[in-house]
C-alpha cells in the first residue's frame, strides 16, 4: 500500500474500551455527540480519551463518526460495486490486501467433511488482537478458525471449535498459533506482499458457501459490498438471503472478510461477533485507507 498508519494497536485492553464508546457513537450517532459527551460515557477525561483512541484508531473520534454513518457507506457501496466486478472480473483473490496479506480458501472435500475432523490435529490459541481477544486454531494445511471472544474466557471459545471439529484432536498451542495472529494483526512488513506465501484458511462448507466465501475475498479493505452485490457476483443474483446466511457461518473472522458486507440501506446489518466489533473493524480499516496526511 502506498500509505498505511504507523500506529497499528496491539492490546485487548484499549479495544474493550473503544467498544464501549464505538457502540455509543453508533446508538447517538444522529445527535453527533461530541468529545466531552463520548469521554463522558466511558468515564474517561476528553483529553486521555482523544489520546486513546487515536492512539487506537490513528484518527480522532470526530473523524471516526464520519466512518459510521449511512451516508458514508452508501457512496463506499456505489464505488465499489464496480472495482468487485473489475477485481472478479480479473480473476483476482484479494488485491491489496490490508497488511499484505493474501489469502486462500481451501475447501474440505464431502469426506472430510463428514468425517468431522478425523484424523486432523487442531492447534490453537488465544490472542490479544486490536479487536479484542481471538482464537485463533490452524491445522497443517492452514488456518481453520479465528473467532472474536467476549473477555478473556476461553471455554466458550473451546466449545465453538469442538461443536465445529467434533472429531478432531484439539491441542492448546498458543505458541503455536502465535506467528498467524503476529502477520494478520501486525504493522505492515516492508518485505513485499508478492514475496510472501499467501494465508491459508481450511474451511468446511458447501460448494455454496465456498463460493461465497471466496468472493468475500475480492472485497478489498475500506471497501464494502452488499449482500445483493456478493449474490450477483457468484451468479445467484435472487439468493441474497441464502448470501447472507452463508456470511454468517463464516468460522474464519477477518482474514475471510464478512464483516464488508453491510445492507443495501447503508445500515450495518449483522455480525456473528457483534456489530459493535463489526462497526470497529470497518471504521478502522477506513482509517488505514484514509490515512490523515493524504486527506485535504
Amino acid at each position: 500500500m502506498a500509505h498505511q498508519l504507523e500506529l497499528i494497536p496491539q492490546s485487548s485492553e484499549d479495544y474493550d474500551r473503544i467498544a464501549q464508546a464505538i457502540a455509543f457513537i453508533r446508538q447517538h450517532h444522529r445527535q453527533q455527540p461530541d468529545l466531552a459527551t463520548i469521554a463522558q460515557h466511558v468515564h474517561l477525561s476528553e483529553h486521555h480519551f482523544q489520546r486513546l483512541f487515536t492512539r487506537w484508531a490513528g484518527i480522532s473520534p470526530k473523524r471516526f463518526l464520519q466512518y459510521l454513518t449511512v451516508e458514508y457507506a452508501k457512496s463506499t457501496i456505489a464505488h465499489s460495486k464496480s472495482l468487485l466486478d473489475a477485481t472478479l472480473a480479473a480473476g483476482l483473490s484479494s488485491p491489496g490486501r490490508l497488511h499484505d496479506l493474501f489469502v486462500t480458501v481451501e475447501g474440505m472435500s464431502p469426506g472430510e467433511y463428514k468425517a468431522g475432523g478425523a484424523g486432523l490435529e487442531i492447534r490453537y490459541g488465544l490472542h490479544s488482537t486490536p479487536f479484542g481477544t481471538a482464537l485463533i486454531a490452524l491445522t497443517e494445511r492452514g488456518i481453520c478458525s479465528l473467532k472474536f471472544l467476549e473477555g478473556p474466557d476461553k471455554s466458550l471459545g473451546e466449545q465453538q471449535l469442538r461443536q465445529e471439529w467434533p472429531k478432531a484432536s484439539l491441542v492448546e498451542d498458543p505458541a503455536a498459533t502465535q506467528a498467524a495472529c503476529d502477520r494478520i494483526f501486525s504493522p505492515p512488513s516492508l518485505t513485499s506482499p508478492s514475496s510472501l506465501p499467501p494465508l491459508t484458511v481450511l474451511v468446511k462448507g458447501t460448494n455454496f458457501q465456498l463460493q461465497v466465501w471466496r468472493a468475500l475475498l475480492s472485497i478489498p479493505p475500506g471497501h464494502l459490498a452488499t449482500y445483493q452485490t456478493i449474490a450477483a457476483a457468484i451468479g445467484r443474483p435472487t439468493a441474497a438471503r441464502a448470501v447472507g446466511t452463508a456470511i454468517g457461518s463464516n468460522a474464519v473472522a477477518y482474514l475471510i472478510p464478512c464483516h464488508r458486507v453491510i445492507r443495501e440501506s447503508g445500515e450495518l446489518g449483522g455480525y456473528r461477533w457483534g456489530c459493535d466489533r463489526k462497526a470497529a473493524i470497518l471504521g478502522w480499516e477506513a482509517s488505514c485507507q484514509n490515512p490523515p496526511w493524504s486527506r485535504p
